[in-house]
């Protein structure tokens, strides 16, 4: 049966999207995944009939559901194409604790930093998403000094054996007890895989058309072929793609920062240590100084990460591609670096792009959308995605459910600071 969009009733859409006309019956371009068996009693029965639809299947999305479902809540969790398919399934996994002290993110790192230890140890994280306390180095690595001996300095002996480049100035940045990392995509789906076996999370697999408003309350979500998902609560935690919504971009921007990065494997992995390194990299020939970054898995890969600029973001995250010259540069970096991480000596298992999601002010847009009751934002953690998923999905839980967050003060983060400052 079809029925048209009551008088009352607002959509919040993506841009250019004609009107929707909701449909009663599943769409044949959505799939759902259930738990296999019946879920558990609520763990929080005041709230086990709460309908909470989150919309995005990357670390913000999926933490968020996870902690929703531990307080008793029936949460649907939607993705258009699979869990962390895009920044959370490409980025490096790095964990700061105090990485962010002295500015408004500070608590929320180290709240989200102290999260990911428990969340590792509940979850067998060491085996299960490759969870490590590791060494952090910054170091300065130029090309102009390929074949010189070695640094012969007393703080040279930081520097890990297989940094056998011309590396200089090392500096310990972080230590086991401040920084750490995960393998992000293993980490988001263990974590949903946990939510729907554990919780009775339900994942869908389809496109967000809209969200419907009704009388200034979010009530459900319209998917592409027009599937109808009621709900009393929504949060969009789409990343960079939260900006396709005119509603959204009515009050904030949020862009895309393309970062790209490789995946190498090299024939000795066991050489490899478990120090991070953040590289002052000076290309030869007066080259533009660069950042890159190298963090070795215990999976036994090297990630290796950096160029990056901003550019549009496309509809389908299937659709992002890299630079091949950025690429070429970062294979570049690698091998200056240590020679088990060139060619012939590490397999390239992946060459790969995704966009990180900014906004204006540098911070991430965590709470309720300003005049939209029950419709909620998470977005814009730029490179701290990985380390503050946790932390954001248990504070976007609690307010969700109670009306505000304990775990860390949201309200720097609120949507509504946009529209005070055009007040302004």
């Amino acid at each position: 049966m079809r029925l048209t969009s009551p008088p009352s009733l607002t959509l919040i859409s993506p841009p250019s999207r004609r009107p929707i006309q909701f449909l009663r019956r599943p769409s044949p371009t959505s799939k759902t995944i259930r738990c296999s068996s019946s879920p558990p009693p609520a763990m929080d029965q005041p709230h086990s009939n709460r309908r909470v639809v989150v919309c995005g299947g990357g670390v913000i999305g999926v933490c968020t559901a996870y902690f929703l479902a531990k307080k008793g809540v029936s949460v649907t969790l939607i993705e258009k194409s699979s869990i962390a398919c895009a920044a959370s399934g490409k980025a490096g996994g790095f964990l700061a604790l105090d990485w962010c002290d002295g500015g408004p993110v500070g608590p929320l790192a180290r709240a989200s930093f102290n999260l990911h230890r428990t969340l590792a140890e509940e979850l067998d994280g060491a085996q299960s998403y490759g969870y490590r306390p590791l060494t952090t180095l910054s170091v300065t690595v130029a090309e102009s000094e390929l074949g010189n001996p070695p640094e012969s300095s007393s703080a040279a002996k930081k520097i890990p054996n297989w940094v056998d480049g011309p590396a200089r100035g090392p500096r310990t940045i972080g230590t086991t007890e401040t920084t750490a990392q995960v393998h992000p995509q293993l980490f988001t789906r263990t974590l949903i895989t946990k939510a729907v076996e554990s919780y009775g999370v339900e994942v869908v697999i389809g496109k967000v058309e809209a969200v419907a408003v009704e009388e200034g309350r979010a009530n459900s979500v319209v998917l592409e072929g027009g599937r109808v998902i009621e709900s009393d609560a929504v949060v969009l935690a789409l990343g960079p793609w939260c900006g396709k919504f005119e509603m959204l971009k009515s009050i904030f921007r949020v862009y895309g920062l393309r970062a790209h990065s490789i995946v190498l494997e090299p024939k000795r992995p066991d050489a490899i240590t478990p120090h991070a390194l953040f590289l002052s990299y000076l290309p030869g020939g007066g080259g533009k100084p660069m950042d890159p970054e190298v963090y070795p898995r215990p999976t036994g890969e090297v990630y290796v990460c950096g160029m990056s600029s901003e550019v549009e973001v496309p509809d389908d995250p299937e659709q992002i591609t890299g630079d091949p010259e950025s690429i070429r540069v970062l294979k570049r970096v690698a091998k200056t670096v240590s020679s088990h991480l060139a060619e012939g000596e590490a397999t390239v298992k992946a060459e790969q792009a995704c966009f990180l999601p900014c906004t204006d002010d540098s911070l991430p847009v965590i709470g309720e959308i300003p005049g939209v009751k029950g419709c909620f934002v998470a977005t814009g953690h730029s490179c701290w995605g990985i380390l503050n998923g946790p932390a954001t999905g248990a504070a976007m839980a609690e307010l969700v459910v109670d009306g505000e967050s304990s775990i860390v003060d949201l309200s720097r983060f609120s949507p509504a600071r946009f529209g005070r400052r055009r007040k302004m």
